[in-house]
Formats: C-alpha cells, structure tokens, sequence
C-alpha cells in the first residue's frame, strides 16, 4: 500500500502524486466512491471488471433513489454512449 498527500484546489481539482499514477495514461477515465470521509479511487476498467460478473446490482428503485439525480444522469451519459 502506499500512501500520499495532496491538495484540493479552490477548483476542486487534486493531483495524484507521481509515483501513484505511472500506470496511468492521460485522459484516462477514473471513478471515486465516496464512502463519509474516505474517497477511494479506481480506473474506470477495473471498476467495470470487478462487476462484469455481477447480472443485478438492485431493482431499478433503489438505483433510481440512489443515482438517479440530474446531477448523476449528466455525469454518467457517456457510459450510454459506449
């Protein structure tokens, strides 16, 4: 495990420490869960990975209650592009 510190910018923008991302590439998606005080990290592929197993997550009202915001709609529309 390895561990850093950042700052978060008035833009509310971070930057992931050199030696945490050189398997990273530009541009590349990534998702946070935030979970009360704690923000996890993961490139959007192993997240996709992780649940490509998984055929139900819950009904279609729990996840609207859950992510079903405008917010949350113009965040994810580019998962309904691929």
């Amino acid at each position: 495990m390895e561990i850093a510190t950042t700052k978060l910018s008035s833009r509310g923008q971070i930057v992931i420490p050199l030696e945490m991302r050189k398997d990273m590439k530009e541009g590349e998606n990534l998702v946070i869960i935030k979970q009360g005080d704690n923000f996890l990290i993961k490139k959007e592929e192993s997240v996709l990975a992780d649940w490509s197993d998984v055929k139900v997550f819950a009904d279609d009202k729990l996840l609207e209650e859950a992510w079903g915001s405008p917010e949350d709609e113009k965040a994810f529309a580019y998962l309904q592009e691929k």
